[in-house]
C-alpha cells in the first residue's frame, strides 16, 4: 500500500484536461461532459469482464456451501456496497445475512460523512471479527483511490481467516498493489472534478457490483430466464409484478394468477413449479429444496 502522503500520482486523484475549464461551461455543455465521461465507466468494466466473471463464479460457489458476500469501504465506495447489499432480499428474497455491506463510521456514516474514520486499518480489522467471518465467506473491499486503510485492514484480516477476498479499485496495480484472490480494477480515469470518485469511480463501481450480484443470484438459481422469479412479495407494486410473471409464463388470466398466488404461499417460484407439474405446494417444496432452489433444474427434473 502507498504512502497515504503522496496520493497525487494516484489516477483517480489527476486533473482531467477534457473539463478544465468547468466553471467556465453552459448548463447544457457541462451535461455534454459528463456524458462524455462517463463512458469510459462503462469501457472500464468491459476491461475487467475477466476478473468480475471469476468473482462471480467463487462466491456464488461460497454461497452454495453455506458462506456469506461481504462489501466493505469507506465514504462512497462503502454506501455503494451497502445499497448493493440492501437490494439483494426484496430482490431475490435472500436472507439479509447472506449479502451484508460494512461502511467505515457504521450506519450513521450512510447519510452524514465520516471519512476520516476510513484512516483506521485497526476498525476494518474489527469489523471482520464482529461479523465472526470464516473461511466459507467472500470479502469484497472496495476502495476508488486502493488505498483506503479500512479496506486494506480488513481484507488482511479476512485472508487470516482463510476468505476469498476480492478487491476493487479504479488505479492501476503498478500504482496501488493490493494482497487478494481476485484483483479488480475499473479504470476510468481523471475525474471531471478531479478527485471527485463519487463521479465515474463511483458509478464504475456501481455497475461493477450489479453485475457480480446478480451473477451470482442467476448462478444461485434465483433467476428463472430473466425473470425474478425469488421477489419477496411484500408491497403492492411487488404483487403487481408477481401477477404479471405468473400471467406470462403461465397464460392464466389476473384472477386465476392470485389464486395460484395464494396457494403458494405468495413464492412466484412455488406457483410456476405448482402450475407447471401438477403438484402441491408441499411436493414442489421437496422439489425445489432437492434441486437447492433452481427452478429450471427442478421443472427439468420433473418432466424427464
Amino acid at each position: 500500500m502507498d504512502n497515504l502522503e503522496q496520493r497525487g500520482h494516484l489516477l483517480t486523484e489527476q486533473v482531467n484536461p477534457n473539463s478544465q475549464n468547468l466553471d467556465k461551461l453552459s448548463s447544457l455543455e457541462l451535461v455534454e461532459l459528463f456524458n462524455q465521461e462517463d463512458e469510459q465507466a462503462i469501457a472500464a468494466v468491459a476491461a475487467a469482464k475477466t476478473q468480475l466473471a471469476e468473482a462471480i463464479e467463487r462466491t456464488a460457489q461460497a454461497l452454495r456451501h453455506g458462506g456469506r458476500l461481504f462489501y466493505i469501504g469507506a465514504g462512497t465506495s462503502g454506501r455503494l456496497g451497502v445499497l448493493d447489499a440492501a437490494e439483494c432480499p426484496p430482490t431475490f428474497c435472500s436472507p439479509p445475512e447472506l449479502v451484508q455491506g460494512i461502511i467505515a463510521g457504521g450506519a450513521a456514516a450512510l447519510v452524514r460523512s465520516s471519512e476520516d474514520l476510513e484512516d483506521r486499518a485497526e476498525d476494518g480489522e474489527a469489523a471482520i471479527s464482529q461479523r465472526q467471518i470464516t473461511e466459507l465467506d467472500v470479502v469484497v473491499g472496495i476502495t476508488a483511490g486502493g488505498t483506503t486503510p479500512f479496506v486494506h485492514g480488513a481484507l488482511q484480516a479476512a485472508r487470516r481467516r482463510g476468505a476469498t477476498t476480492i478487491f476493487m479499485a479504479c488505479v492501476p496495480e503498478n500504482q496501488v498493489s493490493a494482497e487478494a484472490d481476485i484483483d479488480i480494477r475499473l479504470l476510468v480515469g481523471a475525474e471531471v472534478l478531479a478527485g471527485s470518485t463519487r463521479l465515474k469511480a463511483g458509478t464504475a463501481t456501481k455497475l461493477a457490483l450489479n453485475i457480480l450480484s446478480t451473477g451470482v443470484m442467476v448462478q444461485l438459481g434465483k433467476v428463472y430466464g430473466n425473470r425474478m422469479v425469488d421477489v419477496a412479495v411484500t408491497n403492492k407494486k411487488l404483487r403487481d409484478r408477481a401477477l404479471r410473471m405468473l400471467q406470462d409464463l403461465t397464460g392464466l388470466n389476473r384472477e386465476a394468477a392470485g389464486i395460484l398466488l395464494e396457494q403458494s404461499g405468495k413464492s412466484v417460484k412455488l406457483a410456476l413449479l405448482m402450475h407447471w407439474t401438477g403438484l402441491g405446494r408441499e411436493g414442489c417444496d421437496r422439489l425445489l429444496a432437492q434441486h437447492n432452489g433452481n427452478l429450471r433444474a427442478a421443472v427439468d427434473s420433473h418432466q424427464k
